[in-house]
C-alpha cells in the first residue's frame, strides 16, 4: 500500500481495514516523520513508526530494516497505545539492521534547516536525512548494535566527534545517549530480530504479508520534487531494498491518492489553491499534519502527477480517499496537462523551474451538495460524484477499488 501522491492520502485506514485478514503487516521506509492518523470504534490513534496494522490483535507487526528509529520516540508511541488498550505484547518486532536515529541527529536536521535560510526545505526536524546521511556514510549505528554495547558505545563516540568537527554549535553529549540506550537495550533487544529471514519464511510458510507505505511517491529521494523530498524511497522499490522482499513475491501494489492534493513543507505544487475553495479543503479535510500539525497546502486532484505516481509504482488498483471533502463544491476541477510555453508537457518534469512555470489545462465538472459519508456502494453516492470518480478512473487507465467517504473504517 503505497502513497500516490505528497503524502497524507489515507494509507493508515486502508491498512488498518486490510490488515485485519492480513498475519504480518511490515513498514519498509521512512521514520517518525511519517503520520497516520486512524479512527476506529470512536477513538483516534496516531502513528508514526508502529505500524498502523498493530490494531488487528492477531497481526505481526515489523519495522523492516529501511526505516530509521528514534527509540525513546519508539517507545512513547507504544506506551501511549498501550494507554488506549491496544496490547501489543510480542507483536512488534524490529530489524535489526534498521538505522537508529539519534538524539544528534534531530539536532542536526534543525541546524541544517536554520542553515539553509530562504532554501529551506520544510523538514520535520526529525532527524531523517541526518539519520540516513549517516547510513550512507557508513558511521550510522544500527538496532543490532545494542547487542555488543561497547562497540555500540565505540561508534556512537566517534559519531558524536564526527558531527561536533562539522557542527560546532552541536550540544549532543555522548556519554548521556549512552547512559540513555543503556537503560532501554534490554527492552529494545527483546523486539529485535532478522526481520529479512522472518518474512521471507512468513511467506514460505503461506502467511499473508501487507506492506505499509509511508511518505509518498513525489517524496521519493529518486523521482520525488528534489531536493523538496524525504531521505527514502517511499515508492514501489523500498518494498525489496527496505524489507528483504523478492519483487517476483508481490501480487498486488495499491495506489492511495486523495480526491484532491495536498502538499506539507515547500516544493513546488501545480494545482495549489491559494482561494475559498483551498480553505474549503482544509477546513473540511482537517488538513494539518499528523506529525508536525502543519496546515497542508490544498489543490485539486493532479492527473500529470497521478500518471507519473502510476508508471514508477505499476499500481494494479487505487484507493481513492476523502472523496466527501468534495461535497458542497459547485463546480469540481481536475488538473489534466501541464503547459509551458504554448508546448503540452509530457510527464513530470525533473526540473523544478520548469514545473513551477508550467500552467496547468483543467476539466471541470458538476459538484454535489448530498451528504455522502454513510454511502456504502458506489451506486449509492450520488450521480455527480459517480461521474468524478469514473471520470478519474478513465484518465489514470486504473481501477479504482475503494472509495474513502469519511475517517471511520
Amino acid at each position: 500500500v503505497l502513497g500516490a501522491q505528497w503524502g497524507d492520502e489515507g494509507k493508515g485506514k486502508l491498512v488498518d481495514s486490510l490488515s485485519q485478514s492480513y498475519d504480518v503487516i511490515v513498514r519498509v521506509a521512512g521514520g517518525s516523520n511519517a503520520g497516520h492518523t486512524i479512527v476506529h470504534q470512536g477513538k483516534k490513534y496516531k502513528f508514526h513508526l508502529v505500524p498502523s496494522g498493530i490494531l488487528n490483535p492477531n497481526a505481526i507487526c515489523i519495522i523492516g530494516n529501511g526505516v530509521v528509529v528514534h527509540l525513546p520516540s519508539f517507545l512513547e508511541e507504544l506506551e501511549g497505545l498501550k494507554r488506549m488498550g491496544v496490547d501489543y505484547e510480542g507483536r512488534i518486532l524490529i530489524s535489526d539492521r534498521a538505522h537508529m536515529v539519534l538524539d544528534l541527529h534531530q539536532e542536526v536536521d534543525g541546524i541544517n534547516e536554520l542553515r539553509r535560510g530562504r532554501n529551506k526545505i520544510g523538514t520535520t526536524k526529525k532527524g531523517i536525512g541526518p539519520a540516513y546521511s549517516s547510513k550512507m556514510l557508513r558511521n550510522g549505528v544500527r538496532v543490532g548494535d545494542l547487542r555488543y554495547f561497547d562497540d555500540f558505545s565505540e561508534k556512537m563516540r566517534d559519531l558524536v566527534k564526527f558531527y561536533k568537527d562539522n557542527y560546532p554549535e552541536l550540544e549532543a553529549d555522548a556519554e548521556a545517549e549512552i547512559k540513555a540506550y543503556s537503560e532501554i537495550k534490554e527492552q529494545i533487544l527483546g523486539m529485535t530480530v532478522d526481520t529479512v529471514a522472518y518474512l521471507n519464511n512468513a511467506y514460505v510458510a503461506g502467511k499473508k504479508v501487507l506492506v505499509e507505505g509511508a511518505n509518498a511517491t513525489m517524496l521519493d529521494i529518486d523521482f520525488g520534487t528534489y531536493p523538496y523530498v524525504t531521505s527514502s524511497n517511499p515508492s514501489i522499490g523500498s518494498v525489496c531494498t527496505g524489507g528483504g522482499i523478492s519483487p517476483n513475491r508481490l501480487n498486488g501494489i495499491i495506489g492511495i491518492v486523495k480526491a484532491y492534493c495536498t502538499r506539507v513543507g515547500e516544493g513546488p505544487f501545480p494545482t495549489e489553491l491559494h482561494d475559498k475553495v483551498g480553505e474549503h479543503l482544509g477546513t473540511v479535510g482537517a488538513e494539518f499534519g499528523t506529525t508536525t500539525g502543519r496546515a497542508r497546502r490544498c489543490g485539486w486532484l493532479d492527473i500529470p502527477q497521478m500518471r507519473y505516481s502510476n508508471m514508477v509504482n505499476g499500481f494494479t488498483e487505487l484507493n481513492l480517499t476523502k472523496l466527501d471533502v468534495l461535497t458542497g463544491l459547485e463546480k469540481v476541477k481536475i488538473g489534466v496537462a501541464y503547459w509551458h510555453k504554448g508546448k503540452k508537457l509530457d510527464g513530470m518534469p525533473s526540473n523544478l523551474q520548469l514545473l513551477q512555470d508550467s500552467v496547468v489545462e483543467y476539466e471541470e465538472l458538476d459538484g454535489w451538495k448530498e451528504d455522502i459519508s454513510k454511502c456504502k456502494t458506489f451506486e449509492e453516492l450520488p450521480e455527480a460524484a459517480q461521474k468524478y470518480v469514473l471520470r478519474v478512473e478513465e484518465l489514470l487507465g486504473t481501477h479504482i477499488k475503494w472509495i474513502g467517504v469519511g475517517p471511520d473504517r
